[in-house]
């Protein structure tokens, strides 16, 4: 099946992309993670919004970014799937729960 006959649908839902791209890039901005998933900006700002109100994402101010912390103990929303956590979805996506997420080198250790 070629990229022009592919179903419009994923198995994962969009909150669930979004978590995926902020737990291996955390200072992702916003409009990165809408272009990767595929989704307006706008969309993005009400997904992380969501998450963060049900307490599945911290939100740290950084300088003049935004870092993203998951909550990986927190059970899934879906009672089919409620005896699972964010973070064996995480890994079972990512294949590395347990590793840092990426990081933007900071302004010094560019400069070195």
């Amino acid at each position: 099946m070629t990229d022009d006959t592919q179903p419009p649908w994923t198995f994962l839902s969009n909150h669930a992309h979004v978590l995926i791209l902020l737990h291996s890039e955390a200072d992702l901005v916003l409009r990165q993670v809408a272009q990767r998933i595929g989704i307006t900006e706008r969309a993005v700002q009400r997904i992380v919004r969501e998450l963060e109100e049900g307490g599945y994402l911290r939100r740290e101010r950084v300088g003049r970014r935004n870092r993203y912390q998951i909550a990986k103990r927190m059970p899934l929303r879906h009672p089919i799937e409620s005896h699972r956590t964010v973070d064996q979805l995480l890994e079972l996506v990512t294949g590395h729960v347990g590793k840092q997420p990426k990081r933007s080198p900071k302004k010094s250790e560019t400069q070195r």
